[in-house]
Parts: structure tokens; C-alpha cells; sequence
């Protein structure tokens, strides 16, 4: 199995690294009604992303060396924040839009425009925020999942979400064409890049691909409306159990910053 959306790979790593467990096909989920279209739309990316863009993704990792990678990883990272930032404030989440703020000044400044990422070494965690998940704290329902061309999963609240989140985007209002276009294809390129061997273990670990991803994007969502959102770059994440709202309340710490 092989993704072509970062956007969706995200989710499934923190899902991967949290659960670790294999996915069976079960009954039909009324959370998507629309599985053999997606299901179909679904093989079309994978082929794509096995046949096409791995092979890009494998000669940037093998000629682009770490350190470099690295500050492109977080110069992205840091550009996403400021989108991620105001998302928090439309979902009048103020103290993360603020904690998002003061990641993105500090990066900016002393992290080099955002080649290093000093705001996470001193404990600024990165809050990751859509116009999708502003629109589930207003209350909107995700309605049907969804697998987009190219883009892959989502749902129909978060495929018209997409569209501010382009907007939104300061890539967008580049007047360079061309260099805004290499921008994007290179952020593409680094975030599938960095989740290479998350994407083999889903390929080794679950039965039935499909279902793991849509169950792990499903999940993640769900508990970025809730506001359990967490640094995904954590190599552990106890995901919290949904069925009582009791555990909801702010108890489960990532594992790697047990004492």
C-alpha cells in the first residue's frame, strides 16, 4: 500500500505508532457509504504513488543530505503554522492560536526563517489546526469519508475545507509561478519523505489497508475537534478511548515524555 497525499499520511502515523495493530475488512462502516468508488479511487493513488512519486520521494531522501532534509522539513512545517494559527482562533481556541504565534516568531527569527525549530527544544509544542477541524468545532458533521484523486482521504466537510486551506496558504500569494510551484511540489515531497517507514509498516501490518487508513484519518480528526490535537513527530501517542466522554478530560501524556 502506498499514499500520495501527505495530508493523509499524517494521521496514519500517529494511528500506526499509537496502535501497532493489523486492520481486517468487517461489515460495511455507515461512516462511508461510498466504499467501492473509494475503494477504487483508493488503488488508482496507490499505483500512482508506488510507480511515480516513491521513486522521487527515495532519490530526495538518497541525495539530499539529513541536515539539509531537515531544515526543509521545518521551514514548511513552520509556513503550515501560520494557517494552523488562525484556525485556532476561529475555533476560539485563543491560548493555542497564541502558542502557534510565538512558535512561528520565534522560528522565524532566531530558527533562520524556519530552518530550525527552536520552539519545540524549548517545550512550544506544534498545534495542528485546518479550516476542516474549524469546521467541526462549529459543529459541522463530517458527512460521507471520502478518497480523493491524488489527495486521498477525507471527508466531505474536510474536501470543502481544502478550499480555504488553499487559500490560506501563504504559498498562494506568491507572485513568482514558478517558484511558488516548486515550493509546493518539494513540501509534498518532504512530508511523504519524512513518513517512509510509517507507510512500509501500514504495508506489513494491516490486512486490509484500506480500512486502516480511513479508521486511522477518522480517528485523528475526531480528535483534533476535540482539542486532544499533538505533536505528530512523537514516536508514541495514546489514543484516547472516545466511547466515554470521562476520558476526554487532559490525562494521557505522550509516552515519550513519561517520567
Amino acid at each position: 500500500m502506498k499514499l500520495t497525499s501527505t495530508r493523509s499520511l499524517l494521521p496514519l502515523a500517529v494511528a500506526l505508532l499509537a496502535a501497532g495493530c493489523a486492520t481486517v475488512p468487517g461489515e460495511p462502516d455507515p461512516r462511508d457509504p461510498l466504499e467501492p468508488m473509494n475503494r477504487t479511487i483508493y488503488r488508482v493513488n496507490s499505483e500512482l504513488d508506488e510507480h511515480v512519486f516513491s521513486h522521487v520521494v527515495h532519490a530526495y531522501r538518497d541525495i539530499v543530505p539529513p541536515p539539509v532534509r531537515t531544515c526543509v522539513h521545518n521551514f514548511f512545517g513552520n509556513l503550515r503554522d501560520v494557517w494552523s494559527a488562525a484556525n485556532s482562533f476561529l475555533q476560539l481556541r485563543v491560548p493555542d492560536g497564541i502558542n502557534t504565534v510565538g512558535r512561528v516568531l520565534m522560528n522565524s527569527s532566531l530558527g533562520v526563517l524556519g530552518c530550525f525549530d527552536p520552539a519545540s527544544q524549548v517545550g512550544v509544542a506544534r498545534i495542528s489546526n485546518d479550516f476542516g477541524t474549524t469546521l467541526g468545532v462549529w459543529g459541522i458533521g463530517p458527512g460521507p469519508y471520502l478518497v480523493l484523486p491524488l489527495l486521498g482521504p477525507s471527508t466531505a466537510r474536510d474536501g470543502v475545507g481544502l478550499v480555504a486551506d488553499f487559500y490560506g496558504n501563504v504559498l498562494t500569494y506568491s507572485d513568482n509561478v514558478r517558484l511558488k510551484n516548486t515550493l509546493r511540489g518539494i513540501s509534498l515531497v518532504d512530508q511523504r519523505a519524512s513518513l517512509i517507514e510509517a507507510v512500509e509498516l501500514v504495508d506489513q501490518l494491516a490486512l486490509d489497508p484500506y480500512t486502516f487508513v480511513r479508521d486511522a484519518y477518522l480517528q485523528r480528526r475526531l480528535m483534533q475537534i476535540r482539542g486532544r490535537d499533538a505533536e505528530l513527530d512523537l514516536p508514541d501517542y495514546s489514543l484516547p478511548d472516545y466511547e466515554d466522554d470521562e476520558d476526554l478530560a487532559p490525562t494521557a501524556v505522550p509516552a515519550a515524555a513519561a517520567p
